[in-house]
């Protein structure tokens, strides 16, 4: 089978020794990831959810926020248009480098304006370079995570086979990209994270040596379901349940 080496990078990343990802599966996995947040929409890659604080943006839901928030999730959009400006120096002009929506309400009121129709017309053009950005992510992933872990060859072990295994690309780009890394100390609910490095760590080793992404699908399920019961009652997060978990339990149908 023919690999693809991933050679490029963000100037803000440090990266470690390129992932070799087949180029049809990394293509599979980025539209299965712009249907799971975009119902594969155009529309869709311009939204601000109710009960958040900022824009999703792309096929990734790439978060962006508002002028003077700071939130406890990685602020991923500017990062991809770092990266895009890199790729192909044509980012729309108006893109400041903070959000310039303050609230839901704004964004809603300019949805059909022009800033954000040429928004998703230039995303809607870009999905394979939004999908090498997730990759290149998921590459930035594992030595931090390493770093953050009691058991960081574990964790580079159970890595590399739920690559190596069918659909295992799309399992680990979606969940990185879906619930991040796992290493922020503000990505936690009552000192419990909720990112890859959580689901990898917390796999049972008797189901990973039978069915590695089987394991991964309910350590994942596990590990959102404890998130949920750990996260503030104001967040009202028992609504998302669901929808995650079908999301995850599919990784292991692939």
């Amino acid at each position: 089978m023919t690999r693809w080496i991933l050679v490029a990078c963000l100037s803000t990343l440090a990266w470690s020794q390129p992932l070799m990802v087949d180029p049809a599966e990394a293509r599979s996995a980025g539209l299965k990831v712009w249907q799971n947040e975009c119902s594969g929409t155009v529309d869709g890659l311009t939204s601000w959810n109710y009960g958040e604080e900022f824009p999703s943006l792309g096929i990734g839901h790439f978060i962006w926020y508002p002028r003077g928030y700071r939130g406890p999730f990685d602020e991923s959009f500017p990062k991809l248009i770092e990266y895009l400006r890199s790729r192909h120096g044509d980012v729309p002009k108006w893109i400041p480098t903070a959000c310039p929506w303050p609230d839901r309400q704004s964004f809603l009121a300019d949805y059909n304006g022009p800033r954000l129709k040429e928004l998703r017309r230039y995303l809607a053009a870009r999905v394979g370079d939004q999908t090498q950005f997730m990759v290149l992510r998921l590459q930035e992933a594992l030595p931090k995570m390493q770093a953050a872990s009691r058991q960081p060859e574990l964790v580079k072990q159970r890595f590399y086979t739920i690559l190596r295994t069918q659909g295992g690309v799309y399992a680990l780009l979606d969940y990185v990209n879906f619930k991040g890394e796992g290493i922020k100390d503000t990505e936690r609910y009552a000192g419990q994270g909720w990112g890859l490095l959580q689901v990898l760590e917390e796999c049972d080793a008797r189901a990973f040596s039978r069915n590695p992404l089987a394991a991964f699908s309910q350590s994942a399920e596990g590990v959102l379901r404890r998130r949920v019961r750990n996260s503030p009652p104001e967040r009202g997060e028992q609504r998302w349940l669901e929808g995650w978990t079908r999301r995850v339990k599919g990784y292991s149908a692939n």
